[in-house]
């Protein structure tokens, strides 16, 4: 909760202090398409006295970003579903989809350089879904709780001319959810991945 109460600080405050009248930027916003692989913390927590893995994905993801002035932008992250393999002492025991919309406030520090470094900070919701046992917990009705947390966020960006940039980030996101095996808590999958990304993007 501290680190969900710093994120929500950090957005309040970028949100307070950007000026409206840096709108009339002539390319506000910027748009990004690329992909970005999941991959989660390599200790998982325990599920039902077993080690739990979650294993990683990739997946084309898709950002826009409203620059409410030069160093200053929100940026919202949406993605097609990544899908993961829950691994129980080793042994695949259950598949999951999930989606982790993030919302997000961006400092950057070099805005007109040709390589730009950002940092930001924001909030994220994970829902996940299609949740199915496999192998051991093939036939069990397995469901993981949906999670909302922190996140942070830092990158390049390398301008290729006035509307189009190469992106390269990293993002940390706090995502935990309770599992249950037909209704039963078993134990709590803590996730906090690292999601690595290369994008496109377009400023109009």
């Amino acid at each position: 909760m501290k680190a969900f109460a710093l994120a929500l600080t950090a957005v309040a405050l970028a949100l307070g202090t950007a000026s409206a009248a840096c709108a009339a930027d002539t390319f506000p916003w910027v748009l990004r398409v690329g992909v970005h692989t999941v991959n989660p913390k390599s200790n998982n927590g325990t599920l039902a006295g077993m080690k739990a893995t979650v294993e990683s994905d990739t997946t084309p993801t898709f950002s826009l970003e409203y620059m409410f002035d030069r160093n200053w932008g929100v940026d919202v992250l949406a993605s097609l579903p990544f899908k993961h393999t829950v691994r129980l002492d080793g042994v695949s025991a259950a598949t999951t989809r999930q989606l982790p919309p993030t919302i997000g406030v961006n400092y950057h520090f070099m805005p007109d350089a040709m390589v730009s470094p950002f940092v930001g900070a924001g909030l994220n919701y994970t829902r996940f879904f299609e949740t199915r046992g496999v192998g051991p917990l093939q036939g069990a009705h397995v469901s993981i709780a949906n999670s909302f947390g922190a996140a942070a966020h830092a990158g390049l960006d390398l301008r290729i001319n006035d509307r189009w940039l190469v992106t390269a980030d990293v993002r940390w996101i706090s995502i935990a959810g309770d599992v249950k095996a037909n209704g039963s808590k078993v134990g709590k999958a803590n996730i906090d991945p690292l999601a690595y990304g290369l994008s496109i993007g377009y400023r109009f």
